[in-house]
């Protein structure tokens, strides 16, 4: 069992209804639910995420799978690659996590040398 979360750009109540009997066509869909405000489309059931987006794809519809998480599950929510102004409340776009914070022994003697505990770095600045 699998859920399939996809955005579809949908504009009324027939585009709704187009994904909706298109999705529930693909072998294995147990259930669609499609959220209009959000413009998400949730497939449930044994299938191929990549046979679901081809489908909605089929439909002439701009398609994309669900880019949305909880922006609690981000580390940095409000960097410009995830904040987006059309998602969803409480929602970022998910962000590969690329920077990497490797600390070095040069690093932490910098670090000691301009510390409060240091009794010389008075001297030092």
């Amino acid at each position: 069992m699998q859920t399939v979360a996809l955005k579809v750009r949908m504009d009324c109540e027939g585009c709704e209804r187009k994904i909706k009997s298109v999705l529930s066509g693909v072998k294995g869909a147990k259930s669609v639910d499609v959220d209009m405000k959000q413009q998400k489309v949730t497939v449930t059931g044994y299938v191929d995420p990549k046979k679901v987006l081809k489908a909605a794809q089929s439909t002439k519809k701009k398609v994309e799978m669900w880019p949305y998480v909880p922006y609690t599950s981000v580390a940095h929510p409000y960097v410009s690659q995830a904040y987006d102004k059309k998602a969803p409340p409480n929602h970022v776009r998910a962000v590969p996590v690329t920077a990497t914070c490797s600390e070095t022994t040069l690093d932490d003697t910098y670090t000691n040398m301009f510390s409060d505990e240091n009794p010389d770095a008075c001297n030092i600045m």
